[in-house]
């Protein structure tokens, strides 16, 4: 079985990894089928379930580095692709998507865990948080190949890169709640979550001003012909600024992402040249993060807890999907009367949930932590990531051509 401690062995993985998902890629173009859920299979085929050829514990150094930068530029170039002009229509039903979404997931998954499995409650909204955000990393490339109304688009995808931060502050307070040997204060979580969320916003927006005036010509203009690797410092920095902070990296990145994706609302737009490149640039470094986040994702199913928890995973996966995700978005969305949500786009946003990086970062985490039933959590987290893929994403565009939401003149094969 090859890993990645030694480098040796290090490169041979990467050969089996890449090589195996360029393959997998291509045959998914035609069906337009998502090329996550191909990483994903390809993964379980060369992990230890099948074939053992590949193995990365979870909790180990290489992954969690490799979740962490390879999600930050997957959020930092799907903020690049949202406009300011579609934000201002739907800020509101982002808004509520990302924080009253994660909640009403997170206490409809938990009310059923606790009545299913008998978990006490603070075990069973642990586990809700943790599979109660979309994920961005499987979202952003999935619209790559479904091409849907812009502003609907735009909406679920900043919905999934901002309630990274929601879930997390949830997880994370429950957390310390499972683990605290002192006194908790009930508001906490509220003081952690608005630090967090404004912080990381400022922190993103600074940065992606610093960004724009470097590279743009009517600005300073000095790294104007370094503009992919300057976006690449801008996303990782802005990450790295918002930890120092205490603040969402994730939500630091996006944020620096949609500013500089928006240049000319500032004064200072790129080049066409430098566009071109960072474009260029940015298509292929997410290509890469995808394949090893999902390809090493794959690797990682333990499918004899998956089995032992199965029918249990199964009904709370599909609680997730068909009850709490459609109850999330209608307490959203139906009370912005400016985005005037149409029913075939609010029925689109019920299907489009996939769970996939952050969520498995959090269940990594808790198994680190060996708090009680974080197997539990493991192995439902797992199906949730295997069945929102698989499934969903696999089927968007089918469901994207059958609710009319497809891009005019861009109907998609299915």
């Amino acid at each position: 079985m090859l890993h990645m401690e030694h480098w040796e062995s290090a490169l041979l993985v990467l050969v089996v990894v890449f090589g195996g998902s360029l393959i997998a890629g291509k045959l998914t173009e035609k069906p337009r089928i998502p090329d996550v859920a191909a990483y994903l299979l390809l993964g379980i085929l060369i992990g230890p379930a099948v074939l053992n050829l590949v193995s990365e514990p979870i909790g180990s150094q290489v992954n969690l580095f490799i979740l962490n930068i390879g999600a930050t530029l997957i959020v930092f170039d799907g903020g690049r692709a949202v406009r300011f002009s579609i934000l201002r229509q739907v800020w509101v039903s982002i808004g509520l998507l990302a924080t009253l979404g994660v909640l009403v997931s997170a206490i409809v998954v938990g009310v059923v865990a606790h009545w299913l499995v008998g978990t006490p409650w603070v075990f069973s909204l642990l586990l809700a948080g943790v599979i109660a955000s979309t994920d961005p990393a499987t979202l952003i490339p999935v619209f790559k190949r479904v091409p849907i109304l812009p502003r609907l688009q735009q909406t679920v995808e900043s919905e999934s890169a901002f309630n990274d931060a929601t879930a997390s502050v949830l997880v994370m307070t429950l957390l310390s709640l499972v683990t605290a040997k002192g006194a908790f204060h009930w508001y906490a979580p509220i003081v952690g979550f608005v630090s967090s969320s404004v912080t990381g916003l400022v922190v993103g927006f600074v940065c992606g001003l610093l960004a724009l005036w470097l590279v743009s010509e009517r600005g300073w203009g000095l790294f104007r012909d370094y503009g992919s690797m300057v976006m690449l410092v801008l996303a990782l920095g802005a990450y790295e600024l918002a930890e120092v902070f205490q603040a969402s990296g994730l939500m630091a990145a996006f944020t620096a992402g949609v500013v500089t994706g928006n240049g000319a609302s500032f004064g200072w737009p790129l080049s066409k040249h430098t566009e071109a490149n960072v474009n260029h640039f940015g298509n292929s470094i997410t290509l890469i993060m995808r394949m090893l986040i999902f390809v090493f994702l794959g690797t990682q199913v333990d499918f004899s807890e998956v089995r032992h928890y199965l029918w249990v995973g199964i009904l709370l996966v599909a609680v997730l999907m068909f009850v709490a995700r459609p109850l999330s978005v209608l307490s959203s969305v139906l009370v912005d009367g400016r985005a005037r949500w149409n029913w075939r786009e609010i029925l689109f946003m019920f299907w489009v949930r996939e769970t996939g990086v952050i969520p498995a970062a959090l269940a990594g985490m808790i198994a680190a932590e060996q708090v009680p039933f974080a197997k539990l959590i493991g192995a439902v987290t797992f199906l949730a990531i295997l069945a929102t893929i698989l499934v969903q994403a696999s089927t968007t565009p089918f469901v994207a051509n059958h609710l009319r939401v497809a891009v005019e003149g861009e109907e998609l094969d299915v």
